[in-house]
């Protein structure tokens, strides 16, 4: 694609072997795909909510399955600060004078969910391609439904790593599925909000967390840790139930050559009262065959060793960094804090409720930066957001070695900082991070690459909950908030990647990112250039002036 042209011409005849009989010549679906693409940029963020109402409902309502991954993130993470947890599971430790899950132990229980969510994020990208986005998703209820059962009996940690590891497979499918369905069922409007949704289900799953795990943090007893285990219950059966009634992804139908139920979903997607015309649907419809016909062209094919081949390289380089870098930036010490906290020197009960106030901030955050994404990049947030967590987390170091380190009031300062932490967090990387991987794939690799780019942020965080618990658990290094240091550095290592690598995508289609990437537009000129798919030779980029 870097030498050929994408004027009318050569246009219709990329549709030319591509269309059904339903669609009349390659000539009429090219004005059909002109059309719909002027539409995407004139459409802005009010009228896409009031046409597309059924779409934010049901990207909203598949997004809600990744709570379910955020509850128990923060769920294991807090037991580890538990007493009635450590005191079942754990071993006595005289210095502290308490009992602890050794680091070990932790590094087992906690890796068991990131190697389970590996394994479903892989499954995901093989099986949604091939046969959709709702049966996937409805097979995966039912295993969950199935696997929370050993975690609520587990008697020892051997049994309790097994039921976190087939837990983690369905988690992994919900994790990668709903970015993905996201992007594909909506406007260009509404497409950086509904991803960015993702990341407000993990906050909010989190926040649940915090709240059950702070009401049961004084229960002596087993059901401490057993009611919040049997707590997971409450959402896959009523999602089951919802679900099946979901409507599938026009793209994947436009995908396997299913144009007449691509347009049949897009309808379904519309809004009650204005439902799409046949008309207007058949538009959406010949963009995309449009856009999928451009890819098959420049070789694009569909496996996972494609997403490493030609110009997808440089995508799959792009979707798989930004999420490697959300738990190097500090999440194995700050998305989980209330281990964190405990090490510091606070009391328990406070570090459950100060856990529970940090999450409330981290909702408000992503609710927030639903805002700031009408004013700014994706570029800008996420660059900006890593320099904001490298500054903090270097400050947490140096409060720990400083001459209040130790003290009441030096403790407090790193948990305020950590606080802090959050909200920026969640305020710019965490999910700014979804808009991104949402919108750097080809449509034709976009399951596979989002599963890629999950597998490489769990093996990411399969290192970090390595090395963390060794930094800070008092049978280890017992670093405290020196630990800062550390993640302080690897989030600045990934500040000066994202200045040179990390492209500005907003406001372009997917037709329109597939230009870009194809002529290897640099990274800095992405923002600076208007792209017209449809014109001829050099013309279908422009400096904007």
């Amino acid at each position: 694609m870097t030498t050929e042209k994408h004027g009318t011409a050569e246009a219709a005849d990329i549709l030319e072997n591509a269309l059904p009989h339903s669609f009349a010549t390659p000539e009429k679906t090219l004005d059909l795909a002109k059309q719909a693409n002027s539409e995407e940029h004139s459409l802005t963020l009010r009228d896409a909510l009031r046409q597309y109402p059924r779409a934010v409902l049901w990207s909203a309502l598949l997004s809600t399955s990744i709570i379910m991954e955020g509850y128990d993130l923060v769920l294991m993470s807090s037991f580890f600060a538990q007493p009635a947890f450590s005191e079942h599971f754990g071993v006595y430790d005289p210095g502290t004078g308490k009992y602890q899950i050794t680091a070990s132990w932790q590094n087992g229980l906690s890796n068991a969910v990131s190697v389970g969510t590996m394994v479903g994020a892989f499954a995901n990208g093989y099986f949604t391609h091939k046969f959709g986005y709702r049966k996937v998703l409805l097979a995966s209820l039912c295993l969950i439904t199935t696997f929370i059962f050993i975690p609520f009996f587990a008697v020892n940690l051997p049994m309790l790593l097994v039921g976190e590891f087939l837990c983690g497979v369905p988690w992994g499918v919900f994790a990668t599925m709903a970015t993905a369905y996201a992007s594909e069922i909506c406007p260009m409007a509404l497409r950086g909000h509904l991803t960015v949704y993702v990341n407000l289900c993990w906050a909010f799953g989190q926040l649940i967390s915090a709240g059950v795990q702070a009401g049961f943090s004084e229960n002596p007893t087993e059901w401490a840790y057993r009611t919040p285990f049997a707590i997971q219950w409450a959402w896959p059966i009523p999602l089951f139930a919802i679900h099946w009634f979901a409507p599938e992804s026009p793209w994947y139908y436009v995908r396997i050559n299913r144009p007449d139920l691509a347009e049949e979903s897009l309808v379904r997607l519309g809004s009650a009262g204005r439902t799409r015309t046949k008309t207007s649907a058949r538009e959406a419809v010949a963009m995309m065959i449009h856009t999928n016909e451009l890819e098959k062209r420049v070789g694009e094919g569909t496996s996972y060793l494609d997403c490493f081949r030609g110009i997808d390289r440089r995508r799959t380089e792009i979707a798989c960094m930004v999420f490697a870098a959300q738990p190097f930036c500090g999440s194995s010490m700050g998305g989980t804090p209330t281990y964190f906290f405990v090490q510091a020197g606070l009391p328990s009960t406070i570090s459950f409720q100060m856990s529970c106030g940090g999450l409330g901030l981290a909702a408000l955050g992503t609710i927030v930066v639903w805002w700031l994404m009408q004013h700014f990049g994706r570029r800008t947030l996420y660059l900006w957001g890593l320099g904001l967590l490298t500054a903090i987390l270097m400050v947490v170091g140096f409060i720990s070695v400083g001459t209040g380190a130790g003290s009441a009031a030096g403790n407090y300062a790193q948990a305020t900082m950590m606080l802090l932490w959050l909200f920026v967090y969640y305020l710019t990387v965490g999910p700014i991070c979804y808009a991104i991987i949402g919108e750097t794939s080809s449509i034709r690799l976009r399951t596979k690459s989002v599963c890629l780019s999950r597998i490489v942020y769990y093996a990411a965080q399969i290192v970090c909950n390595v090395v963390n618990p060794y930094m800070l658990n008092p049978t280890a290094g017992d670093w405290k908030g020196k630990t800062g240091f550390f993640w302080g550095g690897m989030a600045f290592l990934f500040f000066v990647w994202t200045y040179f690598r990390l492209p500005e995508m907003r406001g372009k289609t997917f037709e329109e990112l597939d230009v870009l990437f194809a002529r290897g537009v640099r990274t800095r000129d992405f923002a600076g250039y208007r792209v017209d798919a449809y014109a001829e030779g050099d013309g279908a980029l422009r400096k904007a002036k």
